[in-house]
């Protein structure tokens, strides 16, 4: 697969069980608890001081077993339907006992979440999750079940104060309507990150006349930091939430060689452009930019060698995915369709006839004569518009969103739902998000998500107020650091196949202290260059002016829910204070800086 990284079985160890851990039984029986099937994660055992904290707040996830296999095994005779092919072309991937995309590899085998306790289409978002309140999830969650934070939760990067007294005043209905309108949305945080990093906004003809030669990679430098400062600071929060997915889905690296000139105006004028816009629009701008035609090899294409690599990520990842039935002729033909589309010496798309390769052509049903050079590119846009309707395109790119917004092993109906509406609406995503909205899985799934590492970082600069100050483009450039650091930078994935987007793939000791550690870094204001909230001031008035109260008013500031008895009594010994011990210093003599990161550490601000 052009630049993917090389397939193969990859064990995932699956460590101690706890109250939800996964027994030896369990193991040798190749059997795994119901809530596995979901992504939920588990809780730690509980532990002594800070450790019994974070225990008995669920912090840390469980391993999952898991086998990764993502390459396809080219079999003949009987798999491929033609007892006469021996080489392989019409071998179809899934017979040949490949995943349907590399996410499902880490779920396959913890079973199927199709009960989610609730399900069906309801009139509004609104009535959809009060059907949800109503109904018992399949798999409980610590989470509250306050629809208005499991929304801020999944259609924005963390709820803050902020964002929760927006949504209660709005509704649901009407603060999803404005979301789903970007442009009415006043938006002071993302346009003060846009004008921080000027290259942001000029084409590639700009840029080749403007970056010395010897800073070419500061475009793609400011993309990453903008990237992370977006998510942290713009009100148009569920349009960056869908930047992130289908950057994700159409994924070029930042930075990639040959893109120091185009791959901030691929984040601008293919993806932030369609977003909320067809995804047909999409493709068929991807297939026309030069970011895309150089790092899948398309540019390099010639009729009289012809690159694959374009073709087959074009099937297997763009579109009707790897079960969406193609085989290798599809591939191969969808790549003699795709020559011609390069880039000139100034770095801009053409479509040079001269280099098209002609002859009949057959993809998934889809057949051109092909027989004129300079009528190639028209013929590649009937493709591409034939593949972005297909009913395998609409499944596929359904579960990816079901899986991005509801739980990592979404219900099958749901998918159907989805699918049905994304092609009824010509692959309108904003049609696709009113049908995911108004579905009570997607209410009742509170908990069944975890966030990565970018987003735990982004979320807790969210909620503990972090803004930008004196120096907030190294600050931002610290955060970056720290998310690659991680294995999470915005836009920095190499395969071309996306981040993974469900909980085991993302389950270390290294990710989850990394996580830890940043959230003392915020609170305690030892990242420079940005506005800090003083940790004493995280919390809002401890009315009884109790320890008990203090512990009730941080942890409602910093998670918006209460404690439950047993962990707030681990964190009343943490903090070596009783219950109903005065506290008078909202400092606590220093508890605070302490108390908070113990909160982010746990299992309710690592969930989402």
């Amino acid at each position: 697969m052009g630049k993917r990284r090389a397939g193969g079985s990859e064990a995932k160890v699956v460590l101690g069980a706890g109250a939800h851990g996964v027994s030896s039984k369990e193991r040798q029986a190749g059997t795994l608890p119901a809530w596995l099937a979901a992504g939920r994660p588990s809780l730690h055992r509980l532990m002594r001081n800070r450790r019994g904290a974070l225990a008995a707040f669920g912090a840390g996830a469980v391993g999952l077993a898991a086998a990764s296999s993502t390459m396809a095994v080219l079999l003949a005779d009987e798999a491929s339907g033609r007892p006469d092919d021996t080489t392989g072309a019409q071998q179809v991937p899934q017979k040949a006992g490949s995943f349907t995309n590399r996410d499902a590899s880490y779920t396959a085998g913890t079973g199927d979440a199709n009960d989610l306790g609730a399900g069906g289409l309801a009139a509004t978002p609104t009535a959809a999750a009060q059907a949800a309140l109503a109904a018992t999830p399949r798999y409980p969650t610590p989470l509250t079940r306050d629809p208005v934070l499991h929304l801020l939760r999944r259609a924005t990067f963390g709820p803050t104060p902020d964002s929760v007294s927006e949504v209660k005043q709005l509704g649901i209905d009407a603060w999803l309507d404005r979301q789903l309108a970007p442009d009415t949305v006043s938006d002071p945080g993302g346009d003060a990150v846009n004008k921080l990093y000027p290259y942001l906004t000029m084409s590639i003809e700009q840029l080749r006349r403007s970056v010395p030669d010897d800073k070419r990679n500061d475009p793609s430098f400011q993309l990453g930091r903008a990237t992370i400062g977006r998510q942290i600071w713009t009100s148009r929060q569920l349009q960056e939430v869908m930047v992130d997915f289908w950057a994700n889905h159409l994924n070029i690296q930042n930075p990639f060689d040959g893109g120091w000139d185009n791959r901030t105006d691929w984040d601008r004028t293919v993806i932030r452009a369609h977003a909320l816009g067809r995804f047909s629009d999409m493709l068929s701008a991807s297939a026309r930019h030069p970011a895309m035609l150089r790092y899948l090899d398309n540019a390099a294409s010639d009729k009289r060698s012809v690159n694959e690599n374009y073709g087959r990520e074009l099937l297997e990842l763009h579109t009707v995915g790897i079960d969406g039935g193609y085989s290798e002729t599809d591939v191969r033909n969808c790549a003699y369709v795709m020559t011609g589309r390069t880039v000139d010496r100034n770095g801009a798309f053409v479509f040079d006839s001269k280099r098209h390769w002609t002859g009949a052509v057959t993809v998934m049903g889809f057949s051109h004569p092909n027989k004129k050079a300079s009528e190639g590119l028209a013929v590649g846009d009937q493709l591409l518009a034939y593949l972005a309707t297909h009913p395998s395109t609409a499944k596929y790119i359904a579960r990816k969103l079901a899986v991005r917004f509801v739980c990592d092993n979404p219900p099958a109906a749901l998918v159907e739902r989805l699918a049905a509406a994304y092609l009824e609406s010509g692959t309108d995503t904003k049609a696709v998000l009113g049908v995911l909205f108004r579905s009570v899985e997607f209410w009742i799934a509170t908990g069944l998500k975890t966030r990565r590492p970018l987003e735990n970082i982004v979320a807790t600069a969210r909620v503990v107020g972090l803004s930008p100050g004196a120096g907030t483009d190294p600050a931002l450039e610290n955060l970056y650091n720290t998310a690659d650091r991680l294995g999470h930078a915005p836009l920095a994935w190499s395969p071309p196949d996306g981040y993974p987007d469900v909980a085991a793939a993302w389950q270390s000791a290294h990710g989850m202290l990394g996580v830890w550690n940043c959230h003392r870094v915020m609170v305690q204001g030892k990242m420079r260059g940005l506005t800090y909230v003083p940790a004493a001031q995280l919390m809002a008035a401890n009315a009884s002016g109790t320890a008990g109260g203090y512990i009730d008013a941080m942890s409602q500031r910093l998670v918006f829910q209460p404690l439950s008895a047993e962990q707030k009594a681990v964190v009343l010994k943490f903090l070596d204070l009783a219950e109903g011990a005065r506290v008078t210093d909202p400092k606590t003599g220093g508890r605070a800086e302490q108390l908070a990161p113990l909160l982010l550490d746990s299992v309710y601000h690592g969930l989402r």
